[in-house]
């Protein structure tokens, strides 16, 4: 049967804000982040859900738990396997100190886009089966919505420039015959119009993202 998942970005935090590579290391939301958690969620509640899973980094969880509370479900199970992708020695620097430091653009303990993708996709295919024929919020990273959505849907997410902004919600239908997520809706408006007021992209947040 089709589980029907609904990513959504974690909400703003202060590496976001300095414009420094997080990745793995577990950076809270910040008040900002906190009001895009809640709007996503006043947002999500024009659909009905089943439950809300995250990632267990802790901006990702806060705001599957905003989220949560929003729609009366129970907090969110995690799932290791929607982390943000690893950008090793990278993570707390800036573009700038990026370049200098790392000018080949070869960075120490950078997970590869490919890793990234198998596991994200794994695990989504966990999430579907628990969930099957349902209807999941899922919590989780840029990077990981930027992979998924390339995968399923190329050109859509290719350029960088592309925002995946805080808060921003991507739907996706999980198909189990091809064990793929297939891209619904790219930054969806959930039946009504919806505009963001917080227009900042992903790569501009995280420039190591479109380097490699």
């Amino acid at each position: 049967m089709t589980t029907l998942l609904t990513l959504v970005r974690h909400g703003e935090t202060d590496w976001n804000a300095q414009r420094r590579i997080q990745g793995s290391t577990d950076i809270p939301l910040n008040d900002t982040g906190r009001s895009q958690a809640a709007a996503a969620a006043a947002l999500l509640a024009r659909r009905s859900f089943d439950a809300v899973v995250a990632s267990p980094l802790s901006r990702a969880y806060e705001t599957g738990s905003i989220i949560a509370a929003h729609l009366g479900l129970d907090v969110p199970s995690t799932y290791p396997g929607l982390a943000e992708r690893s950008y090793g020695e990278a993570e707390g620097l800036t573009d700038s100190e990026v370049v200098e430091r790392y000018p080949d653009d070869v960075v120490p303990g950078r997970e590869s886009r490919s890793a990234l993708l198998a596991r994200a996709t794994e695990t989504l295919g966990e999430i579907a089966v628990r969930f099957d024929a349902g209807s999941v919020v899922v919590a989780t990273h840029g990077a990981v919505i930027r992979a998924l959505v390339n995968a399923a849907a190329p050109g859509t997410a290719d350029r960088w420039s592309t925002p995946i902004r805080n808060g921003s919600v991507h739907s996706f239908r999980w198909d189990p015959e091809r064990f793929r997520a297939e891209l619904v809706r790219f930054d969806d408006p959930l039946d009504e119009v919806s505009e963001q007021t917080d227009d900042e992209s992903f790569a501009e947040q995280n420039p190591l993202e479109r380097r490699g």
